[in-house]
C-alpha cells in the first residue's frame, strides 16, 4: 500500500496549512508555485506563493494532490527540486515550513 509518488511530496500537516493560507488569501481556486531563484547559502534558495490559473504557463509542471489541492512548478526548478517533501510544523522555535530536499544534500 503505497502512496502515488509525486515529483514534489506535500506531507499532511504541510497540505491542511496550505490550504488554510488558501482560504485566508481568498479563493480556493488559488494554486501554489514553487521554485528556487539564485541566492541562499547553497547558492539557491527556496520560493512559494499562491497564484491564479491565468499565471500557469505551457511549460509548467502541475502536481494535483488529493482534495484538488494544486502546485505549479517550472522545469528549471523541478530538476532542482524533484524528490522533495515539503513539511509544516507549528512549533514556537524551529516552526514553519521544512523543505527536505535530497538533491541539496
Amino acid at each position: 500500500e503505497t502512496a502515488p509518488q509525486h515529483a514534489i511530496t506535500l506531507t499532511d500537516n504541510a497540505l491542511s496549512h496550505l490550504r488554510k493560507l488558501q482560504k485566508e488569501a481568498g479563493s480556493d481556486s488559488l494554486l501554489l508555485r514553487v521554485g528556487v531563484k539564485q541566492g541562499g547559502c547553497s547558492g539557491m534558495s527556496y520560493v512559494m506563493d499562491f497564484e491564479t490559473d491565468a499565471n500557469i504557463k505551457e511549460d509548467d509542471y502541475i502536481v494535483e494532490y488529493d482534495g484538488g489541492f494544486r502546485l505549479a512548478c517550472d522545469p528549471k526548478s523541478l530538476l532542482y527540486l524533484f524528490g522533495m517533501s515539503l513539511d509544516y510544523s507549528d512549533a514556537l522555535i524551529g516552526g514553519g515550513f521544512n523543505f527536505s530536499n535530497p538533491n541539496a544534500e
